[in-house]
């Protein structure tokens, strides 16, 4: 099989894998490893699951059956390597560890990379979302630091000082309404492109895929 993985190396993705224990004392003790190498066939992870499986059940003097696992596994990645299981996983931006067959991946890639535009898509208006809120949300506090600051130099008593240092924070204040302002218009302009971007491709796959 291809050792190909889409977003990254297969070392980087073993040791992502491999960070914390893959499987609990009673797991390892139950030996049953058909049914843990079909559950990570259909999860689309790489053989080297297996070494990560022998190094939490170690501890417990557990040694895995690689034949038992190795063939569950391949009857999981039958069902892992499909049309609508690679729109599925791009679509929720997993990762792909290049486990599928040649002939698997002619229908399991295009439709994985669809997905994944699709993910892209929605995350970019998501960012684009927060941005503009973020941006909203500062110009509110500004202003009603302004209006704050406004009344603090309608009061009484104040030393020339006072109402100076007032005046100067006031324009800094107003400064920072007009750079809030202009990030808003400009993540506003960011959502426009990301939402016109999200409907075209959600447009292209009308009919090819459920969106």
């Amino acid at each position: 099989m291809k050792r190909m993985m889409i977003a990254g190396g297969v070392a980087i993705a073993a040791a992502l894998l491999g960070g914390c224990s893959t499987m609990t004392k009673d797991q390892c003790l139950a030996g049953a490893w058909g049914e843990k190498g079909y559950a990570d066939g259909t999860a689309g992870y790489p053989m080297t699951r297996l070494d990560d499986h022998a190094r939490a059940c170690a501890r417990y003097q557990v040694t895995p059956n690689p034949a038992a696992y190795g063939s569950a596994r391949e009857d999981g990645l039958r069902r892992y390597c499909t049309l609508e299981r690679g729109w599925s996983e791009g679509r929720a931006g997993n990762t792909y560890y290049g486990v599928c067959r040649v002939e698997e991946e002619a229908v399991f890639l295009p439709a994985y990379r669809d997905g994944l535009r699709l993910n892209a898509a929605e995350t970019a208006v998501a960012a684009a979302e927060s941005a503009l809120n973020g941006a909203r949300s500062r110009i509110d506090d500004r202003e009603d630091k302004l209006e704050a600051k406004e009344s603090e130099l309608r009061s009484e008593g104040l030393s020339d000082a006072d109402r100076q240092r007032i005046r100067d924070r006031i324009q800094e204040v107003r400064g920072e309404i007009r750079d809030a302002r202009r990030a808003a218009r400009e993540a506003r302009d960011a959502l426009d492109r990301a939402e016109w971007d999200l409907y075209r491709v959600r447009r292209e796959m009308i009919g090819r895929y459920p969106v």
